[in-house]
């Protein structure tokens, strides 16, 4: 058995679907094929801004139009004069409107809300998917992942239960009957024992591919993706980018740690513990090697990597009194950090202060902020960028810092780590 996943990318248009159904029959084989997919191009955002108490800058009844004739589009394209495949998206998005007035628009109750609502985008997509595969005559079972994998109540941030999601894999329809040569199923998603949707962190797709890969103790997983691999650099921002070709699992781990966005941090763990490779590929041209992670002692070729986060914040917190930052006031702050379920980009401490670097998340920052302020001074810097530059020489950096001011480094044998203000420049 293998995994493939594609997001959203790769399924933004009736063509594209074509494309991702060409690659999946070009692989079947006896064995089933399990399929992961994100929501459809940007849909994610647009029902981001119907979640109950956003303040969206447009008129919601117009993104709900635009959601219906978006999707129906691409729904006739693939099966003209199809009515089925009409009557279940109509289906879903009335389920949708049915949750969205369900739902209390409050501040609390934001992160549950968003959970209920911008899941649907990964529903939506995967039922036209599947119907489509069939209509093409791939024996095709459309799965709801949020009857495998399990979690807690954690919203936004689900936290797999990880005997609850193998014993659900298990139990599954796919896995009972064994008679299908592909099986859709939604990534970013998964469910509570109480039954309500929770999401895995936002680009959580490549760790739904990931956990299901573990159950199932899959051959490999493949992701595809609009890059020819793991490249060296964004190639948005850099015209000469390197593919890599391979990489250890370890440092995989890092590169995903640090932000890498073609990895979602999350991703690389689970297969490591099972020895399962995985392959970055380009459903462009997907007859190309693509980026190998598996049990490699070295990167090949060690060049230069660059990893950019954006919309940053460094916050320095002092003790009221002048005194040591001590081990109490760490385990208070960290405290904090724990309970509001927010990730350390970068941190350091001197005797009188601890800085850290997080993403600048209004709707975490400033609860945040508060909390700190009851018992500390705080401080803080906005619109930054954290640099990760990893195998790096004093040129490399001189060149990305472009004179800008550091306000925080780091620096390792292979790693250097630099918090500068933002520039349009990178």
């Amino acid at each position: 058995m293998k995994v493939f996943k594609f997001g959203g990318a790769s399924v933004n248009s009736a063509d594209a679907v074509r494309n991702m159904a060409r690659i999946v029959q070009n692989h079947l084989e006896s064995e089933t094929l399990v399929v992961v997919v994100s929501a459809m191009g940007k849909t994610t955002n647009l029902l981001e801004n119907l979640v109950p108490g956003t303040a969206a800058n447009e008129d919601k009844a117009a993104l709900r139009r635009q959601l219906e004739e978006y999707h129906l589009s691409i729904a006739k394209s693939l099966i003209p004069n199809e009515e089925g495949i009409v009557d279940k998206v109509r289906g879903l998005l009335s389920r949708l409107d049915g949750t969205i007035a369900s739902l209390t628009p409050s501040e609390e109750q934001y992160n549950f809300n968003y959970d209920q609502v911008v899941s649907f985008g990964e529903l939506i997509s995967t039922t036209i998917i599947a119907h489509y595969l069939n209509h093409l005559g791939i024996n095709t079972l459309w799965q709801d992942a949020r009857q495998l994998i399990r979690t807690d109540d954690h919203y936004r941030e689900g936290r797999v239960k990880w005997v609850e999601t193998q014993q659900a894999i298990q139990n599954s329809e796919f896995i009972i009957h064994n008679s299908y040569s592909v099986v859709i199923t939604q990534g970013f998603i998964g469910g509570t024992s109480s039954s309500f949707t929770t999401t895995l962190g936002r680009e959580g797709s490549d760790y739904s591919a990931s956990i299901l890969a573990y159950c199932l103790g899959a051959k490999s997983v493949t992701i595809w993706k609009d890059v020819p691999g793991f490249l060296n650099a964004d190639p948005k921002f850099f015209s000469d980018t390197v593919k890599i070709s391979q990489i250890p699992y370890n440092e995989a781990i890092e590169l995903a740690y640090y932000g890498a966005s073609v990895i979602h941090p999350k991703t690389v763990k689970p297969i490591q513990n099972k020895g399962i490779p995985l392959y970055i590929k380009s459903f462009i041209t997907p007859e190309n090697e693509g980026s190998s992670i598996g049990e490699y002692k070295t990167i090949v070729p060690e060049t230069p990597l660059y990893i950019f986060a954006n919309n940053q914040i460094l916050l320095s917190i002092l003790p009221r009194d002048y005194s040591f930052i001590a081990e109490d006031n760490l385990q208070v702050i960290f405290g904090i950090l724990n309970d509001l379920g927010i990730k350390v980009n970068l941190m350091q401490n001197s005797a009188l202060s601890f800085s850290i670097c997080i993403n600048n998340n209004p709707q975490l920052v400033r609860p945040l902020i508060d909390r700190l302020k009851s018992m500390f001074r705080v401080r803080y810097n906005e619109n930054l960028q954290l640099i990760t530059i990893r195998y790096y020489t004093q040129e490399v950096i001189d060149r990305i810092v472009a004179g800008r001011p550091i306000l925080l480094e780091q620096r390792s044998r292979s790693t250097e780590q630099l918090v500068v203000p933002a520039t349009s420049m990178i």
